[in-house]
């Protein structure tokens, strides 16, 4: 499906857009379009992977006018482009809305304009059941995305959300706080040991994101089932890989987290489809003649459960050490 084909990653030089820009670098695309606004990381990037088929563009998804530009000739964009830490969104929540909600939009008008064929989003569960602004930002964008499919039902283009659990090792992410304070004997600043989360590789969600491309609908939201652990079996499991007993001090929890996360909510599985490891959110269609509400409804959401870190599998500190030594980053200190 890809043969000859101009794929767009924006956020290209984040470490998701990196992952997902390294998976697809050998498939059948005929170019790769790396699209950020930090030139020192393309400059890096564009060193470290002297591939002629990856060109690189400067903008920001805040400016529709250099996706406009970036555009151009583009089949399929992956829109990684956001800003996804929950204590920065908390103090400076119009920049999230600024780059996750509006600067997404722009993404998809300018899909629309240039008659991109599919545009993937990548959210996160922390959009379902939103407390923070990060969350909220992002079950925005999930809105619009479902807004525009159901608008543009008759166009080219189809918009398509990937959602995710923790990505292990992500920029931000806790496994490389701990790792840090492990190598220097620091004690492990922990939230609450037993607040739970989900924990996915970036191979685990780079195959969503093909997924997504494969399988999606207009409209839909694409979840894969993942595991779960507690933060304090975490910090176990890391600190036996290192051979390393360090104090923990617990600091309770920061700015706009939760005890656990939620990837599918109870109203949402009313319209779920459920296929090997993942899920499938079909949009909500219906219009807007309200009389139809009292006649036609969805199934009963009472009998219905979430999909959380609480109640999918729970790692062990077994299970969870040997993922982790499958992990890039891990391998890679342990190897230096």
């Amino acid at each position: 499906m890809f043969e000859n084909k101009v794929l767009m990653i924006t956020g290209g030089t984040g470490s998701f857009g990196k992952a997902v820009l390294n998976k697809f670098i050998d498939t059948d695309f005929a170019e790769i379009r790396v699209f950020s606004r930090d030139e020192k990381k393309q400059e890096d990037l564009r060193i470290s992977m002297k591939n002629s088929k990856v060109k690189f563009y400067i903008g920001d998804v805040r400016d529709i006018n250099s996706l406009d530009q970036a555009m151009k000739g583009v089949n399929y964009v992956f829109h990684g482009a956001a800003l996804k830490q929950v204590p920065s969104c908390e103090f400076y929540p119009m920049e999230a809305v600024k780059t996750n909600i509006l600067g997404s939009e722009n993404v998809m008008n300018s899909a629309l304009n240039r008659e991109v064929e599919k545009v993937i989003m990548l959210s996160t569960d922390k959009a379902v059941y939103p407390i923070n602004a990060m969350g909220i930002s992002k079950a925005m964008m999930e809105k619009l995305m479902i807004a525009k499919a159901c608008l543009n039902q008759v166009s080219k283009t189809k918009f398509i959300s990937t959602r995710y659990g923790n990505v292990m090792s992500s920029r931000g992410s806790v496994i490389p706080l701990f790792v840090n304070q492990i190598l220097k004997n620091q004690p492990l600043t922990i939230t609450e040991p037993q607040m739970t989360r989900f924990l996915m590789s970036l191979d685990e969600s780079v195959q969503l994101v093909f997924t997504a491309f494969a399988e999606g609908d207009n409209g839909d939201i694409l979840v894969k089932k993942s595991p779960s652990s507690t933060i304090n079996n975490l910090a176990i499991a890391l600190m036996e890989i290192f051979n390393k007993k360090v104090a923990t001090k617990i600091i309770g929890t920061r700015h706009g987290e939760k005890l656990y996360e939620v990837l599918v909510s109870r109203e949402e599985m009313s319209r779920t489809k459920e296929f090997g490891d993942f899920y499938k959110i079909k949009a909500d269609n219906r219009d807007l003649n309200y009389d139809n509400f009292f006649t036609s409804g969805k199934k009963i959401i009472k009998n219905l459960d979430d999909y959380t870190s609480n109640n999918s599998k729970r790692l062990e500190v077994n299970e969870i050490k040997k993922i982790l030594l499958n992990d890039k980053y891990i391998k890679d200190i342990i190897s230096a």
